[in-house]
C-alpha cells in the first residue's frame, strides 16, 4: 500500500462508531468518556494524531437537532402537553441523544482521519 492511497474508510468508520481503534478494531480507542488514547493497547497504533476538535459536536447537534424538532412538532400537535412538560422530555431526550451519540461520533471522525491518513496518521504507512 503506497503512501498515499487510502485505508478501508466504511471498517475504520464502525470501528470508531464502536469507540474502537480503526487499525485493529480490538483496543478500545478512548480513555474515559471522549479523551483518545495516545496508542491502541492492542496493535500499537498511535492515536494523537488525532484533530476531532469541534466536529463531533456539531454534528451531535445537527443529528439531534434533525431528531427531535419532529418528534417536538408531533407531541406538541398530538397530545397539546403543558409547555413544561414538553419542554422537560425533550430536554431530558435531547442529553440523552447527545450523550449517547458525542463519543461515537467521536470515534467516527478518528476513524476517517485514520481512513483517509489526515494529520500525521499515514506517516508509517
Amino acid at each position: 500500500m503506497t503512501e498515499t492511497s487510502n485505508r478501508p474508510m466504511r471498517p475504520a468508520m464502525l470501528r470508531g462508531w464502536r469507540r474502537r481503534c480503526p487499525s485493529c478494531g480490538a483496543g478500545p480507542m478512548l480513555r474515559g468518556y471522549l479523551k483518545v488514547r495516545d496508542t491502541c493497547p492492542v496493535c500499537q497504533e498511535e492515536l494523537y494524531h488525532h484533530r476531532a476538535d469541534d466536529g463531533p459536536a456539531y454534528l451531535t447537534i445537527l443529528i439531534v437537532g434533525h431528531l427531535m424538532a419532529p418528534v417536538i412538532l408531533w407531541s406538541f400537535e398530538t397530545f397539546r402537553p403543558d409547555p413544561l412538560v414538553l419542554a422537560s422530555a425533550v430536554s431530558v431526550g435531547c442529553v440523552a441523544l447527545s450523550l449517547y451519540l458525542l463519543p461515537r461520533l467521536k470515534g467516527m471522525i478518528v476513524g476517517v482521519q485514520w481512513a483517509k491518513r489526515m494529520h500525521g496518521f499515514g506517516a508509517e504507512g
